[in-house]
């Protein structure tokens, strides 16, 4: 018999919850789902407003500022049980895998959880867009120059970054649940999210609510923002995300803790 990993005994059981709540009530399910975009946008939007005030302080120090602030939306999204795709696409492939749950059932959890993650995003960064940090904004702001680089990428890098992006989003997500003190929590999720949201790499469902912003405080007409390039970001930064975080994290861990040896997590 297998030994028992403590680490995976707490991923069954969140694997647990989230098909009682859905199968109990989808609704409450969807509404927790767009939760985490209401987190998620709060944390963009007070990221990219203090960057772009830390850019007219010093150049390069609105990108540290946008880093650290954004490192805030997983606390916020982890510690009141709000549903995340990013980090659904762990549970559901290991839930697959260690036979906790069907491949239909799996698929939709994980469609449920985007899809009310893209309603919660535009509703929420919408409203957030009406408020007085995104009104009047000079056309050349650390924002804007932001997501046109966003939208610039190739294909290829897209995927590598949205690979990455959910890799480091999920070693928070499992670095937490090994540890037992909340401020060490807190921290390593601030300093282990720092990683991605410095180096820009691409989170589709924090693209949600910033894409969202972006068109809204820009009337429109922000350059390189069109359907096609939205779409193309986040197509791939989707695929990205699930190798990083599913295939990677997700599949990888399983197997490795599916052993007969000690070695275990």
């Amino acid at each position: 018999m297998n030994p028992v990993s403590p680490l995976f005994e707490k991923i069954d059981t969140s694997i647990e919850k989230k098909v009682d709540l859905i199968q109990g009530s989808y609704l409450r399910y969807a509404v927790r789902a767009m939760l985490a975009c209401l987190f998620l946008t709060l944390g963009t939007a007070v990221a990219f407003a203090i960057a772009m005030k830390g850019e007219h302080i010093t150049p390069g120090l609105g990108k540290m500022l946008y880093a650290f602030m954004f490192s805030w939306s997983l606390v916020m999204i982890l510690y009141l049980n709000a549903e995340l795709g990013t980090s659904n696409m762990l549970y559901m492939t290991v839930g697959v895998y260690r036979k906790r749950l069907s491949v239909p059932l799996a698929a939709k959890i994980l469609f449920t959880c985007i899809l009310f993650n893209l309603i919660g995003g535009v509703l929420f960064a919408a409203l957030v867009a009406q408020t007085t940090p995104f009104q009047g904004l000079e056309p050349d702001n650390f924002f804007f120059t932001s997501i046109q680089a966003k939208l610039a990428k190739s294909t290829l890098q897209i995927l590598v970054e949205g690979m990455f992006a959910n890799i480091v989003v999920n070693t928070a997500v499992l670095v937490s649940m090994r540890m037992k003190d909340d401020a060490g929590k807190v921290a390593a999720i601030i300093f282990i999210i720092f990683i991605f949201a410095f180096l820009g790499y691409e989170h589709v469902i924090a693209n949600f609510p910033a894409f969202t912003l972006a068109f809204i405080a820009s009337g429109g007409s922000l350059d390189g923002m069109t359907v096609a390039s939205v779409l193309h970001n986040l197509f791939f930064a989707l695929i990205g995300n699930y190798i990083g975080g599913g295939l990677v994290m997700g599949l990888g861990y399983a197997w490795l803790n599916n052993s007969k040896s000690t070695y275990v997590d």
